[in-house]
């Protein structure tokens, strides 16, 4: 059974960083590819970035490209997100989403509210 636990999300003034966790159980994030999405307010859902494989690769989409660096902890079976330069359009709930044989799961996720 996977089970996803995403934390570290809070209230953030701009320009702050955060640092986001996602304890997995039921995959093995040193090679199952494992991905971060965001719920914008208005429901939209947005890719950020994701992390595969045990040569580490991982990959960005434009609007993490720069801001956003993704790591894990193979040890602790968890995978972080550090995001710099906060800005109020980062606001919004924030997934870990494993896909494993071609399904998707997804945690409770953890809120990020960055305020002027």
């Amino acid at each position: 059974q996977v089970q996803l636990v995403e934390s570290g999300g809070g209230l953030v003034q701009a320009g702050g960083s955060l640092r986001l966790s996602c304890e997995a159980s039921g995959v093995d994030i040193s090679r199952d590819y494992m991905g971060w999405h965001r719920r914008l307010p208005g429901n939209k859902f947005q890719y950020l970035a994701s992390i595969f494989g045990s040569d580490y690769t991982r990959e960005y989409d434009d609007v993490a490209k720069g801001r956003a660096t993704l790591t894990r902890d193979n040890r602790k079976n968890t995978m972080y997100l550090q995001i710099d330069a906060l800005t109020p359009e980062d606001t919004g709930v924030y997934f870990c989403k494993p896909i494993l044989r071609g399904q998707e799961y997804w945690g409770q996720g953890t809120q990020v509210t960055v305020s002027l």
